[in-house]
């Protein structure tokens, strides 16, 4: 099977859906599938065409190069130039998404469609969500199928668009990390963030809960790992409470998965306090480390916190409350069994699943439109 998959971003740049692409891709191509990426290059730096373990990798140039709008008017002739059993758009939240839809209709090329949904930090952008919803909704509601990486997703953009739920599939996200390089030690004292420094991520909660934390925990310190942004407001709260010697803030490179493993797997504590998430991938990648996670009450954190895999307080929990639970966290020294989670494998193999079902079902709607064109014409009487 012929596969594109279409993402405003993929690796180098690391995040949820770039993640995602990773796993399951190289896995598809294992499977026997011949596994294409489109993608943008707002850059102008990176290889047009490179190979990236098995795949086929596609950039475009795309505008502006500092805001994450991803216009990419090539990501139109590209998918009319080429030649694919299916199209799997992975993620809607940007320009690539509407271009690539319009692209696959004009084709009659069957697609499919995760949201991999996430919070913005522009309240612009957070304003207009649901007009952006309205509007995709006649493209999105042409796939063959629906994917969300969650029930909350699945349920949210069902009821968002107006599409049945029965057209959503459930597939989540993988939870896979290196195990820690031998030597690594657990740092009761060590509490970890991680994901892209943008305000609606909450790092900057967890730094304000730490002056209170510090009263009830003296050797608390806080890594955030992550770039983006809103690094510089980061690190000018970090400098206005006095805390660069308890806050470290640097990102670590998606390449660097041991390094991001090792770190993980010292933390006593995992921190998500975002105000969306769908199903995150380093929530999952901490829980595969067997490590406490602590996060908002919110959208899909709500569901893990459901399925007792992570305690959740409330999304607008002030400094106080938060560093009274991080506290609590740290001092019940949880021994996280090992969980059953949800891994890449079984993910691609679901992919691989709804790719040949979506395929087979098209398969007979052609096969019986011909054989309705070739019944001879009816005699009258």
């Amino acid at each position: 099977m012929r596969i594109l998959m279409v993402s405003a971003r993929c690796y180098p740049f690391m995040g949820g859906i770039e993640t995602h692409i990773q796993e399951v891709g190289p896995r598809l191509v294992a499977g026997g599938h011949t596994v294409d990426v489109l993608t943008t290059d707002p850059s102008g730096e990176l290889p047009v065409e490179e190979e990236v373990r098995g795949m086929r990798v596609q950039r475009v140039p795309a505008w502006p190069r500092e805001l994450d709008l991803y216009v990419a008017p090539g990501i139109f002739p590209a998918i009319r130039r080429g030649v694919w059993d299916l199209i799997h758009f992975q993620g809607y939240n940007t320009f690539v998404a509407p271009i690539g839809l319009l692209a696959a209709i004009r084709g009659d090329l069957p697609f499919v469609l995760t949201f991999h949904s996430g919070g913005h930090s522009s309240r612009l952008r957070n304003a207009v969500r649901r007009t952006q919803h309205a509007l995709l909704r006649p493209l999105v509601a042409r796939a063959a199928r629906l994917i969300g990486v969650s029930d909350f997703e699945a349920d949210f953009f069902s009821a968002r668009m107006g599409v049945p739920r029965e057209r959503f599939v459930v597939i989540p996200n993988g939870a896979a990390m290196p195990a820690a390089s031998p030597g690594i030690n657990l740092d009761p004292h060590l509490i970890v963030s991680v994901g892209r420094l943008e305000r609606y991520k909450g790092h900057h909660r967890a730094i304000a809960a730490l002056p209170e934390l510090l009263r009830r925990a003296p050797d608390a310190r806080l890594h955030i790992v992550g770039k983006g942004p809103y690094e510089g407001e980061l690190r000018r709260l970090v400098a206005t409470l006095g805390l660069e010697k308890r806050v470290t803030i640097a990102a670590i490179p998606g390449s660097e998965r041991q390094k991001m493993a090792d770190l993980v797997a010292s933390a006593a504590l995992f921190v998500l306090f975002s105000d969306y998430e769908a199903h995150p991938v380093a929530v999952m990648e901490a829980l595969s480390l067997r490590r406490p996670v602590l996060v908002s009450d919110t959208s899909g954190l709500r569901e893990l916190a459901a399925n007792g895999l992570c305690r959740a307080i409330p999304r607008n929990a002030g400094p106080e409350e938060l560093a009274a639970a991080i506290a609590e966290e740290l001092e019940a020294h949880r021994n996280i069994p090992d969980l059953a989670l949800p891994d890449w494998e079984a993910c691609a193999q679901a992919l691989s699943d709804v790719y040949r079902n979506v395929l087979g079902s098209r398969s007979t709607i052609n096969l019986s439109s011909d054989a309705v064109m070739s019944l001879p014409p009816a005699t009258e009487a």
